[in-house]
Protein backbone atom coordinates (compact mmCIF):
# COMPACT_ATOMS: atom_id res chain seq x y z
CA UNK A 1 0.00 0.00 0.00
CA UNK A 2 2.80 2.38 0.82
CA UNK A 3 4.39 1.94 -2.56
CA UNK A 4 0.77 2.56 -4.75
CA UNK A 5 1.01 5.85 -2.43
CA UNK A 6 4.26 6.66 -3.27
CA UNK A 7 3.46 6.16 -7.22
CA UNK A 8 0.64 8.60 -6.97
CA UNK A 9 2.60 11.03 -5.42
CA UNK A 10 5.30 10.75 -8.19
CA UNK A 11 2.75 10.39 -11.18
CA UNK A 12 0.99 13.83 -9.87
CA UNK A 13 4.13 15.19 -9.21
CA UNK A 14 5.06 14.60 -12.86
CA UNK A 15 1.60 15.67 -13.58
CA UNK A 16 2.33 19.00 -12.22
CA UNK A 17 5.70 19.72 -14.13
CA UNK A 18 3.82 19.40 -17.04
CA UNK A 19 0.97 21.60 -16.42
CA UNK A 20 2.55 24.70 -17.75
CA UNK A 21 3.09 22.93 -20.85
CA UNK A 22 -0.42 21.70 -20.99
CA UNK A 23 -1.85 25.53 -19.72
CA UNK A 24 0.01 26.41 -22.95
CA UNK A 25 -0.54 24.37 -25.41
CA UNK A 26 -4.65 24.83 -24.11
CA UNK A 27 -3.77 28.47 -24.78
CA UNK A 28 -1.98 28.06 -28.45
CA UNK A 29 -5.09 25.79 -29.41
CA UNK A 30 -7.82 28.32 -28.18
CA UNK A 31 -5.80 31.05 -29.83
CA UNK A 32 -5.63 28.99 -33.29
CA UNK A 33 -9.31 28.67 -32.73
CA UNK A 34 -10.21 32.09 -32.92
CA UNK A 35 -7.78 33.20 -35.96
CA UNK A 36 -9.77 30.46 -37.43
CA UNK A 37 -13.19 32.05 -36.55
CA UNK A 38 -12.23 35.77 -37.81
CA UNK A 39 -10.96 34.31 -40.73
CA UNK A 40 -13.41 32.53 -41.69
CA UNK A 41 -16.17 35.40 -40.52
CA UNK A 42 -13.88 37.94 -42.66
CA UNK A 43 -14.34 35.21 -45.63
CA UNK A 44 -18.70 35.35 -45.36
CA UNK A 45 -18.67 38.95 -44.83
CA UNK A 46 -16.86 39.49 -48.37
CA UNK A 47 -18.82 36.99 -50.20
CA UNK A 48 -21.99 37.75 -49.23
CA UNK A 49 -20.70 41.65 -50.00
CA UNK A 50 -19.89 40.48 -53.46
CA UNK A 51 -23.23 38.12 -53.85
CA UNK A 52 -25.39 40.91 -52.95
CA UNK A 53 -23.59 43.26 -55.15
CA UNK A 54 -23.96 41.05 -57.65
CA UNK A 55 -27.24 40.47 -57.36
CA UNK A 56 -27.97 44.09 -57.01
CA UNK A 57 -26.47 44.72 -60.70
CA UNK A 58 -27.76 42.04 -62.02
CA UNK A 59 -31.49 42.81 -60.93
CA UNK A 60 -30.89 47.28 -61.87
CA UNK A 61 -30.86 47.81 -58.41
CA UNK A 62 -28.20 49.94 -58.97
CA UNK A 63 -26.69 51.65 -61.73
CA UNK A 64 -24.62 49.62 -63.71
CA UNK A 65 -22.97 52.02 -65.80
CA UNK A 66 -21.46 53.55 -62.84
CA UNK A 67 -21.05 50.85 -60.40
CA UNK A 68 -21.19 47.87 -62.70
CA UNK A 69 -21.39 44.33 -60.63
CA UNK A 70 -18.30 41.63 -59.77
CA UNK A 71 -18.59 39.20 -63.00
CA UNK A 72 -17.97 42.07 -64.71
CA UNK A 73 -14.97 43.51 -63.33
CA UNK A 74 -13.47 39.93 -62.96
CA UNK A 75 -14.20 39.35 -66.60
CA UNK A 76 -12.74 42.50 -67.14
CA UNK A 77 -9.14 42.14 -65.03
CA UNK A 78 -9.46 38.44 -66.62
CA UNK A 79 -9.11 40.06 -70.01
CA UNK A 80 -6.32 42.45 -69.21
CA UNK A 81 -4.30 39.48 -67.39
CA UNK A 82 -5.03 37.33 -70.44
CA UNK A 83 -3.58 40.11 -73.00
CA UNK A 84 -1.07 41.36 -70.27
CA UNK A 85 -2.10 45.24 -70.04
CA UNK A 86 -2.13 45.44 -66.74
CA UNK A 87 0.83 43.94 -65.42
CA UNK A 88 2.67 47.25 -66.62
CA UNK A 89 0.69 49.88 -65.18
CA UNK A 90 0.53 47.27 -61.73
CA UNK A 91 4.44 47.06 -61.94
CA UNK A 92 4.64 51.12 -62.08
CA UNK A 93 2.38 52.18 -59.49
CA UNK A 94 3.73 49.18 -56.87
CA UNK A 95 7.89 50.94 -58.39
CA UNK A 96 6.47 53.89 -56.89
CA UNK A 97 4.50 53.09 -53.91
CA UNK A 98 7.39 50.74 -52.43
CA UNK A 99 9.89 53.88 -53.25
CA UNK A 100 7.57 56.10 -51.71
CA UNK A 101 6.40 54.09 -49.11
CA UNK A 102 10.30 53.19 -47.59
CA UNK A 103 11.78 56.75 -48.55
CA UNK A 104 8.91 58.14 -46.49
CA UNK A 105 9.25 55.91 -43.41
CA UNK A 106 12.96 56.18 -43.24
CA UNK A 107 12.87 60.34 -43.64
CA UNK A 108 10.38 60.71 -41.30
CA UNK A 109 12.09 58.99 -38.63
CA UNK A 110 14.87 60.23 -39.29
CA UNK A 111 13.79 63.38 -38.95
CA UNK A 112 11.69 62.39 -35.87
CA UNK A 113 15.36 61.66 -34.23
CA UNK A 114 16.80 64.70 -35.08
CA UNK A 115 14.10 66.69 -33.02
CA UNK A 116 14.33 64.33 -30.67
CA UNK A 117 18.32 64.94 -30.33
CA UNK A 118 18.10 68.87 -30.09
CA UNK A 119 15.15 69.79 -28.09
CA UNK A 120 16.06 73.74 -29.54
CA UNK A 121 15.43 72.56 -33.27
CA UNK A 122 12.47 70.78 -32.28
CA UNK A 123 10.99 74.02 -30.84
CA UNK A 124 11.75 75.87 -34.64
CA UNK A 125 10.77 73.56 -36.42
CA UNK A 126 7.64 72.54 -35.00
CA UNK A 127 5.48 75.40 -35.67
CA UNK A 128 6.52 74.67 -40.02
CA UNK A 129 5.58 70.98 -39.75
CA UNK A 130 2.33 71.57 -37.94
CA UNK A 131 1.92 74.22 -41.27
CA UNK A 132 3.21 71.15 -43.51
CA UNK A 133 1.01 69.09 -42.16
CA UNK A 134 -1.73 71.22 -42.31
CA UNK A 135 -1.84 71.64 -46.29
CA UNK A 136 -3.47 69.76 -49.31
CA UNK A 137 -0.88 67.56 -50.46
CA UNK A 138 -3.05 67.57 -54.23
CA UNK A 139 -1.93 71.26 -54.20
CA UNK A 140 1.71 70.44 -54.10
CA UNK A 141 1.61 68.55 -56.89
CA UNK A 142 1.68 71.09 -59.39
CA UNK A 143 4.55 72.52 -57.92
CA UNK A 144 6.36 68.47 -57.87
CA UNK A 145 5.60 68.37 -61.42
CA UNK A 146 7.22 71.67 -62.67
CA UNK A 147 10.43 71.05 -60.58
CA UNK A 148 10.89 67.28 -60.74
CA UNK A 149 9.25 66.99 -64.09
CA UNK A 150 6.23 65.09 -65.51
CA UNK A 151 7.49 61.65 -64.19
CA UNK A 152 8.40 58.97 -61.71
CA UNK A 153 10.09 61.41 -59.44
CA UNK A 154 7.17 64.07 -59.03
CA UNK A 155 4.97 60.88 -57.97
CA UNK A 156 7.25 60.15 -55.36
CA UNK A 157 7.46 63.67 -54.12
CA UNK A 158 3.89 63.66 -54.13
CA UNK A 159 3.77 60.49 -52.03
CA UNK A 160 6.70 62.02 -49.40
CA UNK A 161 4.54 65.00 -48.88
CA UNK A 162 1.92 62.94 -47.17
CA UNK A 163 4.22 60.18 -45.30
CA UNK A 164 7.01 61.76 -43.95
CA UNK A 165 5.37 63.80 -42.26
CA UNK A 166 3.25 62.05 -40.43
CA UNK A 167 5.70 59.20 -39.86
CA UNK A 168 7.72 62.60 -38.03
CA UNK A 169 4.86 63.73 -35.82
CA UNK A 170 3.60 60.16 -34.35
CA UNK A 171 7.17 58.97 -34.16
CA UNK A 172 8.60 61.80 -32.32
CA UNK A 173 5.24 62.01 -30.47
CA UNK A 174 6.44 58.40 -29.04
CA UNK A 175 9.96 59.64 -28.25
CA UNK A 176 9.07 62.03 -26.36
CA UNK A 177 6.05 59.58 -24.12
CA UNK A 178 9.01 56.94 -23.00
CA UNK A 179 9.20 57.23 -19.31
CA UNK A 180 11.61 59.71 -17.88
CA UNK A 181 12.14 57.57 -15.27
CA UNK A 182 13.95 55.05 -17.45
CA UNK A 183 16.43 57.80 -19.16
CA UNK A 184 17.33 58.82 -15.50
CA UNK A 185 18.35 55.18 -14.51
CA UNK A 186 20.78 54.55 -17.34
CA UNK A 187 21.97 58.62 -17.24
CA UNK A 188 22.81 56.96 -13.32
CA UNK A 189 24.92 54.76 -14.85
CA UNK A 190 26.66 57.10 -17.02
CA UNK A 191 24.98 56.41 -20.43
CA UNK A 192 25.50 58.90 -22.95
CA UNK A 193 22.59 60.53 -24.87
CA UNK A 194 23.04 58.39 -27.74
CA UNK A 195 23.00 55.04 -25.46
CA UNK A 196 19.72 56.63 -24.29
CA UNK A 197 18.36 56.39 -27.87
CA UNK A 198 19.49 53.75 -28.66
CA UNK A 199 18.75 51.74 -25.15
CA UNK A 200 15.65 53.20 -23.93
CA UNK A 201 13.94 55.53 -26.65
CA UNK A 202 14.23 53.56 -29.68
CA UNK A 203 12.82 49.94 -28.28
CA UNK A 204 10.22 51.84 -26.22
CA UNK A 205 9.04 53.42 -29.29
CA UNK A 206 9.03 50.06 -31.58
CA UNK A 207 5.41 49.40 -31.62
CA UNK A 208 4.97 52.65 -32.78
CA UNK A 209 7.60 52.61 -35.52
CA UNK A 210 5.53 49.46 -36.34
CA UNK A 211 2.07 51.15 -36.28
CA UNK A 212 3.51 53.90 -38.44
CA UNK A 213 4.56 51.69 -41.33
CA UNK A 214 1.26 50.08 -41.43
CA UNK A 215 -0.71 53.29 -41.77
CA UNK A 216 2.42 54.19 -44.45
CA UNK A 217 1.17 51.50 -46.23
CA UNK A 218 -2.32 53.71 -47.09
CA UNK A 219 -0.44 56.81 -47.18
CA UNK A 220 2.02 55.76 -49.79
CA UNK A 221 -1.20 54.91 -51.60
CA UNK A 222 -2.80 58.04 -51.57
CA UNK A 223 0.32 60.16 -52.63
CA UNK A 224 1.49 56.99 -55.49
CA UNK A 225 -2.61 58.13 -56.93
CA UNK A 226 -2.95 61.08 -55.95
CA UNK A 227 0.40 61.79 -58.14
CA UNK A 228 -0.72 59.62 -61.69
CA UNK A 229 -3.91 61.60 -61.50
CA UNK A 230 -2.04 64.52 -61.97
CA UNK A 231 0.88 63.79 -64.23
CA UNK A 232 1.09 59.73 -65.21
CA UNK A 233 0.34 57.89 -68.87
CA UNK A 234 1.08 54.97 -66.90
CA UNK A 235 0.02 53.05 -63.25
CA UNK A 236 -3.37 52.46 -62.02
CA UNK A 237 -4.34 55.98 -61.19
CA UNK A 238 -3.92 56.48 -64.83
CA UNK A 239 -5.83 53.57 -65.30
CA UNK A 240 -8.77 55.32 -63.21
CA UNK A 241 -8.50 58.52 -64.65
CA UNK A 242 -8.89 57.09 -68.20
CA UNK A 243 -11.63 54.75 -67.35
CA UNK A 244 -13.41 58.18 -65.66
CA UNK A 245 -12.86 60.36 -69.30
CA UNK A 246 -14.40 57.05 -71.13
CA UNK A 247 -17.07 56.38 -69.04
CA UNK A 248 -15.99 52.82 -68.35
CA UNK A 249 -16.79 52.57 -65.13
CA UNK A 250 -15.76 49.19 -64.81
CA UNK A 251 -12.28 49.98 -65.06
CA UNK A 252 -11.90 52.29 -62.70
CA UNK A 253 -13.30 49.65 -60.25
CA UNK A 254 -11.62 46.81 -61.60
CA UNK A 255 -8.01 49.14 -60.39
CA UNK A 256 -9.27 49.52 -57.69
CA UNK A 257 -9.86 46.28 -56.62
CA UNK A 258 -5.98 45.67 -57.75
CA UNK A 259 -5.06 48.39 -55.58
CA UNK A 260 -7.15 46.71 -52.82
CA UNK A 261 -5.66 43.62 -53.30
CA UNK A 262 -1.72 44.49 -53.73
CA UNK A 263 -2.30 46.79 -51.20
CA UNK A 264 -3.27 43.88 -48.99
CA UNK A 265 -0.09 42.16 -49.90
CA UNK A 266 1.76 45.35 -48.59
CA UNK A 267 0.13 45.12 -44.97
CA UNK A 268 0.51 41.41 -44.63
CA UNK A 269 4.28 41.58 -45.50
CA UNK A 270 4.47 44.64 -42.77
CA UNK A 271 2.44 42.15 -40.52
CA UNK A 272 4.99 39.27 -41.36
CA UNK A 273 8.36 41.72 -40.21
CA UNK A 274 6.80 42.80 -37.50
CA UNK A 275 5.80 39.14 -36.23
CA UNK A 276 9.92 38.57 -37.07
CA UNK A 277 11.01 41.66 -35.35
CA UNK A 278 9.03 40.54 -31.97
CA UNK A 279 10.02 36.70 -32.28
CA UNK A 280 13.72 38.09 -32.45
CA UNK A 281 13.06 40.32 -28.85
Amino acid sequence: MRDAGLQDLAENAAGGNNLPERIHTAYLVRKRKVAANVRLTQLIILIASLGLWEVAGRMKWIDVLLFSYPSKVFLLLGTKIADGSIFPHTGYTVVETVVGFILGTLFGTALAMLLWWSPFLSRVLDPYIVVLNSMPKVALGPLFIVGFGPGILSIVATTLSVTVIITTLVVYGSFREVDDNYIKVVRIFGGTRSEVFRHVILPASFPTIVATLKANVGLAWVGVIVGEFLVSKMGLGYLIVYGFQVFNFTLVIASLVVIALVATVMYQAVVYLENKLISRR
